[in-house]
């Protein structure tokens, strides 16, 4: 097995194709393709299906994709050790977060210290941010409410109570606050599965002997949203995450008090990836220095 070999399968599994790993490493496509048929070759496995023009990995070629993420990652890491210690950090750093409210004032300061960094944001629920972290298809992630497990390290970034919504008009004007129970008279617009407000939300209900199913499910915060400000129902979302909307009406829950913990998160193994550790170490100093200013 030579280096070259799994440098042309990881990035034809990474990039989706054999002409773009061929640009990518400035070589041929047809240079790439014998470096991965000799790879498949000499080890008597199938790493891609190959069907007409599109190419989809077996799950062979998954779980060697899984690995040779770590092993470039260790690579450019070993390459960074023996270069000068006090160079610039650069790269992109790849964050998913449930809503970016969260980690914005984190990224503005981190570009500020660190301006030949980019940063990729998308957005996914608690169960799909943890699955990219460990997949290393996200360096950073923002998740609600997480225990997280031996491989994740985690930064605190507070709490605040869950919070119902509502297009104006949909509730009496003097109706600002309703119980889990009256809830149950109303169209409800839920978060996907895997969403830690719907999950906390669901879960206290039941232990009130209340039963709240969505009429409506709509993937990702701004999705809920638009579908709230249609009058189709209500929302649910944190405090901090919601956004004051002439188009809304905020509706307290009076009979519970169910609070959204936020967390920064990686992988543990990953905690001396430069990039990481330096976004890392700016959201913890962030965050210390709004603990003190709040002390004060």
């Amino acid at each position: 097995m030579r280096h070259s070999q799994l440098k042309a399968f990881h990035h034809v599994a990474l990039l989706g194709g054999f002409s773009r790993a061929a640009e990518a490493l400035f070589l041929t496509q047809p240079a790439i393709s014998e470096q991965v048929r000799k790879l498949e070759q000499d080890h008597d496995v199938l790493l891609f299906h190959r069907e007409r023009k599109r190419i989809r990995l077996t799950e062979t070629g998954e779980q060697l994709s899984h690995l040779t993420k770590q092993f470039f990652e260790v690579e450019q890491q070993i390459e960074e050790y023996l270069s000068q210690t006090g160079s610039a950090i650069e790269g992109e750093l790849r964050i998913i977060a449930d809503s970016a409210h969260h980690v914005t004032d984190v990224m503005g300061s981190f570009r500020k210290r660190y301006p030949n960094t980019t940063i990729s944001l998308k957005v996914g629920n608690t169960e799909k941010i943890i699955e990219e972290l460990r997949a290393y298809n996200a360096d950073i992630g923002v998740v609600g409410s997480l225990t997280p497990g031996k491989d994740i390290t985690a930064v605190d970034l507070g709490s605040t109570e869950i919070v119902a919504f509502a297009a104006h008009g949909l509730l009496l004007a003097s109706k600002t606050n309703l119980s889990l129970k009256e809830l149950t008279k109303y169209a409800l617009v839920f978060r996907e599965t895997g969403s830690k407000t719907r999950q906390k939300l669901v879960d206290e209900a039941a232990k009130q002997g209340v039963t709240l199913k969505p009429a409506i499910v709509a993937e990702g915060r701004e999705a809920v949203r638009e579908v709230v400000a249609s009058g189709a129902g209500i929302g649910f979302v944190s405090q901090a995450e919601y956004v004051h909307d002439s188009r809304f009406t905020q509706i307290k829950l009076t009979d519970v008090k169910i609070h959204m913990n936020e967390s920064l998160v990686h992988l543990s193994k990953r905690r001396d990836v430069r990039v990481v550790r330096a976004f890392m170490d700016t959201a913890r100093s962030m965050h210390a220095e709004k603990r003190f200013s709040a002390d004060t």
